[in-house]
């Protein structure tokens, strides 16, 4: 039976507790919500959807540095990419619509919860976390329903908690501190999807761009045409008016 543990349950229970994390941004509030909450924090980075490798090394390096001013303990776990690829990776490249995708991202949740509850098991915690559900991007309820299966399948308890309220915080320090950011979740495919998008934002912005600027030579150019109409109205009023002069002018001459 899988035991759903809150946050709010947990301060009076506090927990030896194996946190997965993907990245160094997404751990901040966890970290301070779960320390708050009395728990004794070890994290995992088990993540060998980061393609490629040096991005992988980037983001541990990052984690770590900031884990060692917090004195949190990290564990690293194997990278193994070619794992990941015949599990996720398969799945991903069947991926042409979003159904497709959330299996994906199951595939990939499924395989690092997986490992992570092994080694929870292994080294005696009570208890299992993950950092994923900062994120907005990701799929919250997946991410639930794949920590919790992991969890009782290892018999360590699900500590599941949707940290996305916490998001734009997480954002907002992780940049006054200076952490390396990601722009893709980790994956090949979300690295791909994510410069997609780019690009696509990029284009529409070019696109607002040519049209604001195309509207603005609409209104000088009717601007110029109304204030040439006026100069033209006014050298037919002149002309008209020199006219009436000289025929006076005649007049009194004669």
């Amino acid at each position: 039976m899988v035991v759903y543990v809150t946050l709010r349950r947990s301060v009076k229970n506090p927990m030896k507790l194996l946190l997965h994390a993907c990245c160094g941004p997404c751990s901040l509030e966890p970290v301070r919500l779960l320390r708050a909450a009395g728990h004794d924090l070890t994290i995992a980075y088990l993540n060998s959807n980061i393609a490629p490798a040096d991005e992988y090394a980037h983001r541990l390096a990052t984690l770590r540095a900031w884990a060692a001013g917090e004195q949190l303990p990290v564990i690293e776990g194997p990278y193994d990419p070619a794992t990941w690829e015949a599990c996720a990776g398969r799945v991903g490249e069947a991926a042409h619509d979003p159904e497709r995708r959330a299996a994906r991202c199951r595939a990939c949740y499924r395989l690092r919860f997986e490992e992570a509850a092994r080694l929870a098991a292994a080294q005696g915690f009570d208890a299992l976390g993950t950092t994923l559900s900062v994120s907005p991007y990701q799929y919250t309820y997946i991410i639930r329903e794949e920590l919790e299966r992991a969890a009782a399948a290892a018999g360590v308890r699900p500590l599941f908690e949707d940290y996305r309220p916490f998001y734009d915080e997480a954002t907002h320090r992780s940049r006054s501190l200076g952490m390396y950011r990601q722009n893709y979740c980790g994956c090949r495919f979300s690295d791909a999807e994510a410069a997609a998008e780019r690009a696509e934002r990029k284009a529409e912005r070019a696109a607002a761009r040519e049209a604001e600027r195309a509207a603005h030579a609409e209104e000088r150019a009717a601007a110029e045409a109304a204030q040439a109409a006026r100069r033209a109205e006014r050298a037919a009023y002149d002309a008209k008016q020199a006219k009436k002069r000289a025929a006076l002018k005649a007049l009194r001459e004669q």
